[in-house]
């Protein structure tokens, strides 16, 4: 597949490739460039470290992907219009909580999305990757297969090329998926309904619910259809049955 074929496929620009507290420029103009190469457009940075982002937006051949980067004070706004969020891990010996998928699998399914709806790509930090707390606004999660350590530019090389590899063999899905927006909405009235109730006790209720809503998989209809249920449940259980 040559560049210009990259270039032309309209799934590219539905793509949004988050770094999520970046600190080496190095690293943040390998992903640039990576993007670059495979004709992905559209890079997001959530509270880069200052200087490195000064210093990478100085990179080699990705001058334009780096121009139009947004920045972004939390990975909520960041994904927000995606329907998609997948986390990409390299598994060590955390304890993942979400569904975890190979790269070869996970490339299918994104590159299906990518048809029809944005989707998002997260990438944690060097030093940490992605906290809990970042996870958690994930539906799934991208296993990289390595036996060694691989840094933040090779990670997003590799991503990117299983997704433009056989691109051209993905169809688009039918429905409209529930954008990050719609599952944020979703999660905070299903809390507040539940804290309301007394089911909620503790500060990770809410992160736990989240990883929950988005392993649901909803269509952005049926979304509405339970924003709309649970209205009524919190009126009944506001106004005591009346």
């Amino acid at each position: 597949m040559t560049g210009s074929d990259i270039t032309s496929n309209p799934f590219t620009d539905n793509l949004r490739v988050v770094l999520v507290a970046p600190r080496n420029p190095l690293n943040i103009g390998a992903a640039a460039r990576a993007m670059t190469n495979f004709g992905f457009r559209h890079l997001r940075l959530v509270n880069p470290y200052d200087v490195a982002y000064r210093e990478a937006r100085s990179a080699v051949h990705a001058q334009e992907i780096l121009r139009n980067t947004q920045e972004f004070k939390t990975l909520e706004e960041a994904i927000a219009d995606c329907t998609l969020v997948v986390g990409t891990t390299s598994l060590g010996h955390r304890e993942l909580q979400h569904p975890l998928r190979a790269i070869e699998y996970g490339g299918r399914l994104i590159r299906k999305h990518l048809g029809s709806a944005p989707a998002a790509l997260l990438f944690g930090s060097e030093k940490f990757g992605l906290s809990n707390d970042d996870l958690s606004y994930c539906h799934w999660l991208l296993r990289i297969g390595t036996s060694g350590s691989m840094n933040l530019g090779q990670a997003v090389a590799v991503c990117l090329y299983e997704l433009i590899r056989k691109a051209t063999a993905s169809k688009p899905e039918k429905r409209k998926p529930a954008s990050s927006a719609d599952l944020d909405r979703l999660t905070a009235r299903l809390t507040e309904v539940l804290r309301q109730s007394g089911y909620v006790h503790s500060d990770g209720t809410e992160a736990k619910i989240r990883r929950l809503v988005r392993r649901l998989d909803l269509p952005a209809h049926d979304a509405e259809v339970w924003l709309g249920m649970l209205r009524q449940i919190q009126w009944k259980v506001t106004h005591g049955g009346r």
